[in-house]
């Protein structure tokens, strides 16, 4: 599990679970076997790797966990033995500060989650953007490169991050807009292509001065290789999507929802805003020749009346489909995304549609098919797309004929409060799928449906008696991850792991 929902389509699906099943998934079999208390908030979904030799310390399975405090930690998945930890704090440095926002607090440390390389460097690397603030006051973004087996700086890292891009938006001087670290988080999960480390950066809350940055940096040598803005002569379109991780198709290009912000509803010859300012879109952005460059868009008819009310398309994550085969004969390459208006927007990716003043011009577009806003992300699994909205039941929508359902197949017993739930997927192949989600509350939970008809609970870890299987507060935008008979979820101060009892 080296990235962001298991893979860079964002599925969530790990189709190689062969210990946890339907039936050894319940509260007499399974629970809670330890958590893993750490320095900060676990805003960032852990990753995994497989019989990794430590040294001198032997042979393990090793579960990786970020932290706000900035800290970067190996642990033992099985035993939850520390085997490393760094900090990605300079000398005399603290966290930073929340900027008096709510969304990240009460410190900003490490809050996307990372993407490891098992091939890079000697061992394996794992990439990680952290902000941290200096005795003199002035904030830094870096991007860390750091040994797999040990933790240590490798490429000649960190690399302080700085860009700046054509444009008069928000922070510009002489006629380029320029990143300012102080202003920005790195929200969204990193994302690997073709040895290029994407990084989204999003806002303060609604906190101007801010534009859309998109940012690549070569994976050995940690040299930027390529910065677009998809705001450059406006402001805002920050992109974050709740945490969830940046898209890629098999061609490089990288998918992405941006968050409110200036649209230039002014169309060049080519159907594109006239400025460059995507603000509120579904984006296609090519990195042929590590150069990032928007190459196809959909725009919502009423981006006016949604940028105005603060009604981002980008509280959500965009979900890339498998190729489907339409009754024509033509294959079909897919994605769907949602934010705060509870609409389900399905994009044909060869051609998603741009901006119309009158209609959606959108493959398909299910209206109010959710009951509350997004800031989360779905998840897939064998044709059905699987959608958890702000105090809504988590909704099953079977694919069938190349289009979503309109209403659910199935949907869970209980509903989720703010932000909803980003769910995964365990299976064995197609048989024994399981539907995992973590629950926002005051003493987190973790649920196990059957994935093939939610409404069948298999277990949930405040079922047990005397609070066995209770791991800690509840925290938002988290995404279990399932790997090797375990279940890990990340919690306010550490992770919880849950496997079979015996």
């Amino acid at each position: 599990m080296t990235t962001y929902h298991n893979d860079v389509a964002r599925t969530g699906q790990n189709l190689t679970e062969t210990i946890l099943t339907p039936s050894n998934v319940n509260s007499s079999s399974f629970g809670k076997l330890f958590v893993i208390s750490v320095d900060g908030r676990v805003d960032a979904q852990p990753l995994y790797l497989a019989q990794l030799t430590i040294p001198n310390q032997g042979t393990h399975n090793v579960l990786y966990v970020a932290t706000e405090h900035g800290s970067v930690y190996g642990f033992d998945a099985d035993s939850g033995k520390l085997l490393w930890q760094v900090s990605m704090l300079g000398a005399g440095e603290a966290t930073s500060d929340d900027h008096g926002c709510g969304q990240i607090t009460p410190e900003i440390g490490v809050t996307s989650t990372p993407v490891i390389d098992p091939n890079a460097g000697p061992h394996g690397t794992i990439y990680v953007v952290a902000m941290s603030k200096d005795g003199s006051g002035n904030y830094h973004q870096r991007l860390h490169a750091l040994d797999v087996t040990t933790g240590a700086e490798e490429f000649g890292g960190p690399l302080n991050i700085q860009a700046s891009f054509p444009g008069t938006g928000d922070n510009s001087s002489g006629g380029k807009v320029v990143f300012a670290p102080g202003q920005y988080a790195e929200r969204a999960g990193l994302l690997l292509v073709n040895g290029v480390v994407y990084t989204g950066w999003t806002s303060h809350c609604d906190s101007r001065p801010y534009t859309g940055w998109v940012m690549g940096f070569n994976e050995s040598t940690l040299a930027q290789a390529s910065v677009l803005n998809v705001t450059p002569n406006g402001n805002e379109g920050s992109v974050w999507m709740s945490g969830a991780g940046l898209a890629a198709d098999s061609s490089g290009n990288i998918f992405l929802l941006d968050a409110n912000g200036t649209f230039d509803s002014t169309l060049d010859a080519n159907s594109f805003p006239s400025q460059g300012d995507f603000g509120n879109a579904f984006l296609k952005i090519s990195t042929a020749n590590q150069t990032l460059v928007v190459a196809d868009y959909f725009e919502m008819f009423n981006q006016g009346a949604e940028n105005d009310s603060d009604e981002d398309l980008g509280s959500g994550g965009a979900l890339l489909l498998p190729d489907f085969t339409d009754g024509s004969g033509q294959t079909r390459h897919l994605a769907v995304g949602a934010g705060k208006d509870s609409n389900i927007y399905v994009v044909d990716r060869d051609a998603m549609g741009k901006f119309s003043p009158s209609k959606n011009n959108i493959y398909q577009e299910i209206q109010g098919g959710l009951s509350g806003s997004v800031f989360s992300m779905p998840a897939y699994f064998n044709n059905t797309v699987y959608y958890g909205a702000v105090g809504d039941n988590i909704k099953a929508f079977a694919i069938s004929d190349v289009l979503l359902a309109v209403t659910p197949t199935s949907q869970t017993g209980n509903a989720f409060g703010y932000p909803g739930a980003t769910p995964s997927v365990s299976a064995n192949g197609t048989t024994n799928a399981i539907l995992w989600a973590a629950e926002n509350a005051g003493t987190a939970v973790l649920h196990a449906y059957d994935a093939t008809n939610l409404s069948h609970e298999l277990y949930n870890s405040n079922q047990a008696s005397g609070g066995r299987d209770q791991f800690g507060a509840g925290n938002k935008f988290i995404t279990p991850m399932i790997t090797n008979g375990k279940v890990y979820v990340g919690t306010t101060n550490g992770v919880g792991v849950f496997g079979l009892l015996q």
